[in-house]
């Protein structure tokens, strides 16, 4: 087939094609799913509409299309041991896709695919197949209908009309919930795709074992929602969710062997082969590294500008890992140097036009990945060079597989991902045991408290909510949107208390005491999200007194919001008229702080560079945190630079304009999109300042109206939240007070202490502390010189037992580094003897021993005296053959353990 279309064209005449058909076109999501713990990337397209088939939300629209970006290098979808070695496996791809929200069904979804393939691409109608589902199990009805309507196609050969089973025409979100039969489009790509022409009883088929028939696109119908293994409810309406690899589809309609030929991938191999000098019948003979290259260097690309930068653990490993794997594959080739951002400008050249955040991120992902490599580089030769030792032991013991937790060390100590490890160790014919490496991974996450990194699906008690939501309605308690949710523009609202839910049920009345989830018809509380915990508040009976403390927020599905909380006096009833009011000092604390997370995003970005963007944050009304991408520690000076910026414009007193307006214009209008946040097609925005914005962000929180009503910021600590993650953590308004106002006492009080005013306090206390530290130093060497006066005055207690000098003293408190000076006294005087010196330090025993090598060529050891010395004054101790040290926890009986020491030698001489 002769290239008909760019793939730029191709993903845009997708788009047009829906839109026509009244589809929304719905931007892609980042690659981090937005609130949702239980995605490592965003790996389908139906990912950003989750929560819409789980019930928990809504949309303005019930028709979607859009090009999807997607990773799958984790868990279920992990295509990386694929990528590189064929054709059509990636880490990143895009996912062309249309979806019906209880709209169009089957009919619809299978005529237009059939309409956009034949007529608009032009794909040859005899060479397409359709499956269509039918239980294999026999418990669930076969969609016979999705088969008629594929028959019914123009010029559809209806034998090309298959049925399968659970496996590859079943679609399930997870073990329950969503679910429903799907529709899978195979195209024949002609006999000489076929692998398998040398087997006997080979036979080319849809779903066979060769690689003639390509699937391109699956249709799936979600009708059912799964109670467990074996019930299956029809859902009250159906919807459609579809899904078509972009890269496949390309390399069908540009006729070429392969995604790598399209022009999607094709210039990063021209561009890797530019760079190695090679030709491309060398490149043909190598083409696994290109492959490779071509593929980590678009997926390093789309990661970093989704604010995912090279790190040790969850998502920033994967980012790491590609871009290491991608430099090896590199080496291979002959590329010594840093070599992979010129891939990823050619990335950023031939996507950036439909996915902007290339463009607007392009230093920091040219800069990321080159740092990466070099730091890479620094340490996988030592890397390499010790796995090569590890395979070469294995393969001497006759094993096959190298032990995870070995490969662990090597990632720990040298930074070999498991990836890079595997990929050495199958090239020599033996692999690496990803079970351990993983387990030893998790157990070293854990002890640096990184804690658990994923939750629950979510949704878990949807049905119970969606039952009260429908009640509600049909009553007319509730509009068919829900709860009214206004958290910007009231501190309280009143209204007819509408349902009480208490562990999943639903009452009519709450006692004291009790923890209830309570909805009324609208509310103004704040639900956590953004990084912004939720309001807290009460609510009061207006005719009757109870009252409620409303602890946390909750959306438990689609136009629900509930207010959880505690019965703290009398006997709410449904019904009840009530007052909802949230704790509005805490809520005004709670938006200084948010107010001042943007002012101190637009600092960082001032003083350290725009790389510096926002990977994760909490607005608390107690202090604000903040994780930004940079490589290294901010210095005092650049702190102090960001601390007084963000007071300056605080002192301004700029006003926020809150505005609410489509994604598109926001994102046009150059707002920033935050990472791992979820926005819908229409957002609120906060711009500070109005004729030049020092910060213009997407942002759904609660925020001041003037900078001026922060009051003052303060920077309370920065570090380290992850490899390439820094945290500053900062206080705002009455808590910034609090913390100034302790600070000024203490330096009263300090200035008091030392007799001087508040302005000389720190030089005279440097002049105390070197003044101690001089008289330290002194009172040490004096200590010394007494010490070894005490030793030079038990010396002559040295005994000989077979022609070794043997002493073992205690010296009165003296510490462990002038015992150790001792013993070199002791050498000197006595050559081939032993001594073992004791003191007790702070309370507590301290052991030296020192053996000459003479001596311990005469079976006596240092290690083995320490640990019996040890022993009898409650402690342990070791070292080497010829000084170790010990301790204990018993000085009262240290003189009698010291006699060990005699007793040792005599045993070992004799």
């Amino acid at each position: 087939m002769e290239k008909q279309f760019s793939g730029s064209q191709i993903r845009q005449t997708f788009i047009d094609f829906f839109l026509s058909k009244k589809h929304t076109f719905v931007p892609s999501s980042s690659l981090v799913p937005g609130g949702d713990q239980t995605l490592l990337f965003t790996n389908a397209g139906m990912v950003q509409f989750k929560d819409v088939f789980l019930g928990t939300d809504q949309r303005p629209y019930t028709r979607a299309v859009n090009s999807q970006k997607c990773m799958r290098v984790a868990g279920k979808h992990n295509d990386l041991d694929d990528v590189g070695r064929d054709d059509t496996h990636h880490t990143f791809f895009e996912m062309l896709g249309n979806w019906s929200f209880g709209d169009y069904y089957k009919k619809e979804a299978i005529a237009w695919a059939w309409e956009l393939l034949t007529e608009v691409w032009g794909l040859d109608r005899d060479r397409l197949w359709a499956t269509c589902f039918k239980d294999d199990k026999g418990n669930i009805p076969a969609d016979d209908e999705a088969a008629e309507y594929w028959k019914q196609q123009p010029g559809m050969d209806s034998s090309h009309v298959l049925y399968f089973g659970r496996k590859d025409n079943f679609w399930e979100m997870a073990d329950v919930g969503p679910c429903g039969p799907c529709s899978e489009i195979h195209f024949d790509r002609g006999a000489e795709f076929c692998d398998k022409k040398g087997v006997p009883g080979h036979i080319c088929g849809v779903n066979g074992d060769c690689k003639r028939f390509l699937e391109l696109w699956n249709l799936v119908f979600i009708q059912y929602n799964r109670q467990d293994a074996n019930h299956l409810d029809p859902l009250p309406a159906c919807h459609v969710d579809t899904g078509m690899g972009f890269e496949r589809i390309v390399s069908v309609l540009q006729g070429v062997t392969s995604n790598y030929r399209t022009d999607l991938l094709m210039p990063l191999l021209d561009k890797t082969m530019e760079l190695t000098g090679q030709s491309p019948t060398e490149r043909e003979a190598n083409i696994t590294p290109y492959r490779v290259i071509a593929d980590h260097a678009r997926a390093a690309a789309f990661l970093i500008a989704d604010g995912v930068v090279p790190g040790n653990t969850g998502r920033n490993y994967i980012c790491r890992m590609i871009i290491r794997r991608a430099s090896r594959f590199g080496g291979k080739l002959g590329l010594k140097e840093p070599f992979l951002a010129k891939v990823a400008e050619v990335v950023i050249q031939n996507y950036g036009s439909f996915y902007h955040e290339l463009v607007k991120n392009r230093n920091a992902i040219l800069t990321s990945i080159t740092r990466e490599e070099e730091r890479f580089q620094k340490t996988v030769e030592v890397g390499l060079s010790q796995l090569e030792d590890l395979l070469a032991d294995l393969k001497a013991k006759g094993e096959t597989v190298l032990d995870g937790r070995k490969a662990f060390e090597l990632y720990a100590t040298n930074g070999l991902p498991l990836e890079l490890a595997r990929d050495v160790a199958r090239e020599q014919g033996t692999d690496v045991d990803e079970v351990g490496f993983r387990l030893a991974m998790e157990e070293h996450r854990l002890a640096s408290g990184a804690g658990k990194a994923f939750g629950a699906l979510g949704g878990e008690d949807v049905d119970v909510y969606r039952a009260v939501l429908e009640q509600l309605v049909s009553s007319g308690s509730l509009p068919e949107s829900g709860v009214s949710y206004d958290p910007y523009n009231a501190n309280a609202v009143e209204g007819s208390l509408l349902a009480i839910v208490r562990k999943g049920q639903t009452l009519e009345r709450a006692n004291e005491g009790d923890l209830v989830d309570i909805i009324l018809p609208s509310t103004c509380f704040y639900v956590e999200s953004g990084g912004q915990v939720s309001d807290t508040g009460t609510i009061n009976g207006c005719e009757s007194d109870w009252e409620i403390a409303v602890e946390e927020m909750r959306r438990p599905a689609a136009g629900v919001i509930t207010h959880i909380g505690r019965v703290v006096r009398g006997i709410p009833k449904v019904g009840d008229r009530v007052i909802a009011r949230i704790d509005e000092q805490r809520r005004l604390d709670i938006m200084r702080n948010h107010t001042a997370t943007h002012l101190l995003h637009a600092q960082l970005h001032k003083v350290i560079g725009e790389h510096a963007r926002q990977a994760g944050s909490l607005v608390a009304p107690d202090r604000l945190r903040f994780d930004f991408n940079h490589p290294e520690a901010l210095t005092s000076g650049e702190l102090e630079q960001i601390e007084w910026g963000v007071n300056e414009v605080i002192l301004h007193n700029l006003s926020l304009k809150k505005t609410v307006k489509p994604l598109s214009e926001a994102v046009d209008e150059g707002a920033t999109a935050l990472f791992g946040e979820k926005y819908g097609d229409t957002v609120r925005t906060i711009k500070i300042g109005e004729t030049s914005p020092i910060s213009y962000e997407l942002c759904g929180g609660t925020h001041v109206d003037e900078t001026g009503e922060i009051g003052l910021f303060l920077i309370i600590s920065e570090g380290s939240a992850a490899a390439g993650i820094r945290r500053i953590e900062a206080v705002t308004g009455r808590k910034a007070y609090e913390l100034l106002f302790k600070r000024i006492r203490a330096l009263k009080t300090m200035a008091g202490m030392l007799s001087c005013g508040w302005e000389d306090a720190p030089d005279k206390l440097e002049a105390l502390i070197t003044l101690a530290e001089q008289s330290r130093k002194e009172v040490n060497t004096l200590q010394e010189k007494l010490a070894v006066a005490e030793f030079l005055s038990k010396l002559p207690s040295t005994v000989v037992i077979r022609d070794v000098p043997v002493l073992s003293v205690i010296i009165s408190g003296v510490k462990a580094e002038i015992l150790r000076n001792m013993t070199d006294l002791f050498r000197q005087k006595f050559p081939g003897g032993v001594v073992a010196l004791g003191s007790i330090v702070e309370g507590k025993p301290v052991i030296i021993v020192s053996v000459d090598e003479v001596a311990v060529k005469r079976g006596i050891n240092a290690g083995e005296i320490a640990r019996q010395i040890a022993v009898q004054v409650g402690g342990s101790g070791g070292g080497k053959p010829t000084m170790a040290q010990a301790g204990g926890k018993d000085p009262g009986r240290l003189p009698e353990a010291m006699h060990v020491t005699y007793d040792l030698v005599k045993a070992k001489l004799s």
